[in-house]
């Protein structure tokens, strides 16, 4: 996909959440992103082996808020309120995933579960809150694709 197919993909709501990012895919998906005045968030995750690492990795990369608690209910408070960042549609990519993944498979799950939360509430409102998740597809075969 291009840039402006992704410009056509990124504000429907009913198709976001978390998904494999395709590969080589990160600048068409920002370009496309930026052009939608959503904010394109980079999460990396180079350097996470843990919930506690993944939580301060996408606190800071969100800019969340002084009073971010760094657990899974904290996290899930911020995705569903980004009143400090608000958009018409937020993309997510969680940048080199696999070492967190393989190393905390169930920690990574929740990660995800509470992103597709996010997603959910979100789309109540006609928001897009889109995850894009970089990881081979041995990581997350459960996890679904872009495209």
């Amino acid at each position: 996909m291009t840039a402006p197919q992704f410009h056509l993909l990124l504000p429907r709501a009913e198709k976001a959440g978390p998904c494999r990012m395709p590969f080589a895919a990160d600048l068409a998906l920002e370009e496309a992103s930026e052009s939608l005045d959503y904010p394109f968030l980079r999460v990396d995750l180079s350097r996470v082996s843990d919930r506690a690492g993944f939580l301060d990795a996408i606190g800071k990369a969100l800019s969340f808020p002084d009073w971010y608690g760094h657990n899974w209910d904290a996290l899930a408070d911020c995705l569903t309120d980004m009143s400090w960042l608000a958009a018409d549609g937020y993309v997510i990519a969680l940048e080199n995933a696999d070492g967190f993944a393989k190393a905390h498979p169930t920690d990574f799950a929740m990660a995800l579960s509470v992103l597709q939360d996010a997603a959910d509430t979100w789309r109540e409102d006609g928001v897009p809150f889109w995850t894009l998740v970089g990881a081979a597809d041995e990581t997350a075969p459960w996890l679904r694709d872009l495209v």
